[in-house]
């Protein structure tokens, strides 16, 4: 199956948009769908772009203030009795904070909470590492029965708000607060537990989730002029993880590269890793957060100064191919 990509993306000034936009449309549509669709905020209703409901749906738009525990226990509450509840706020509380309410109150009992991490990762920049969320992706795929997204633009997380209202699963999505390139289309497909390849490669497989695959598809291009045939694959749900698709591009080019804008440690890179080493052991080139907190800079110094920008990414991926073999089966 082709993925249409969005024309703009290997210009010089791609469409962008943030991530968190493209969810606000999607709950409000989710509540046009479904009557049982319910809004949850804690005091983060403009930030968390929750606002769009709450104006279409006042009589469905509960404001707890701050109080992240009491955010997801009154949404499982909420959800036990037959909703469909979404909760906003910064991915530092929710689930930073909040962690063990929803092991216990949403998780442990499998209720189809809907867990929105907002302003996650290196984009929340002068807020620095006290509100950069970068252990969000570790911290919620390790809970039995959570289902983990990691859209890659605004259209991509539209989409995925509207599955989720559907899929009757307790289901946590990050978000970034600054405006990322848009690679997708509408016509660009999404389901939950799918991954896409963008880009076909032979070399090796250049893995992102989130809004590093954006950021992948330019450096395939940097690879290109080099000789080296990158696949590009996008990962938007880290859990479950669509084993085939993965599988399918390591088969074909024999050496993986993931990125997040996240600790590698536990996060996407590892889910990966982890796969690969269960099913078709090779080379893995983790890329992102590795081992530091983020701090307070512009975004585009941060991405930088950690080796996330593509250019500096490309020279990683350069030298980790010049040194590191193919496997073959």
């Amino acid at each position: 199956m082709t993925y249409p990509l969005n024309k703009s993306i290997y210009t010089d000034t791609p469409d962008v948009e943030p991530t968190r936009a493209g969810y606000g449309r999607g709950l409000k549509l989710a509540g046009e769908v479904d009557a049982r669709v319910v809004a949850l905020c804690a005091d983060l209703t403009e930030s968390t772009q929750m606002h769009l409901f709450r104006e279409a749906f006042p009589d469905r738009f509960v404001e707890v203030g701050i109080a992240e525990q009491n955010l997801v226990t009154v949404a499982s509450g909420m959800a036990r009795a037959g909703k469909i509840p979404f909760t906003s706020s910064y991915a530092a509380f929710s689930p930073g904070r909040n962690w063990e309410q929803i092991k216990t109150t949403v998780a442990l009992n499998n209720q189809p909470v809907k867990i929105i991490g907002s302003h996650a990762g290196l984009y929340t920049g002068k807020d620095g590492a006290t509100h950069q969320m970068l252990e969000d992706i570790a911290i919620t795929r390790v809970m039995p029965n959570m289902v983990v997204i990691a859209p890659g633009d605004s259209l991509e997380a539209e989409k995925a708000t509207l599955e989720m209202a559907q899929n009757n699963q307790p289901t946590y999505m990050r978000l970034a607060r600054e405006k990322t390139p848009i690679f997708s289309t509408p016509e660009s497909p999404f389901k939950i537990g799918e991954a896409y390849v963008l880009r076909k490669g032979t070399s090796l497989s250049l893995m992102g989730t989130g809004t590093m695959t954006a950021k992948l598809l330019t450096v395939a291009n940097l690879l290109a002029d080099i000789g080296i045939d990158a696949e590009v694959v996008h990962v938007p749900t880290i859990k479950p993880i669509d084993e085939a698709t993965i599988l399918a591009s390591a088969r074909r080019t024999g050496r993986v590269v993931t990125a997040e804008e996240a600790q590698i440690a536990g996060g996407f890179g590892s889910a990966i890793a982890e796969l690969l080493g269960d099913r078709l052991p090779m080379p893995v080139k983790r890329l992102g957060m590795q081992d530091r907190y983020g701090e307070s800079g512009d975004p585009k110094d941060l991405f930088d100064k950690f080796n996330l920008t593509a250019d500096k990414m490309f020279e990683t991926i350069k030298q980790w191919a010049e040194e590191t073999h193919r496997y073959h089966q």
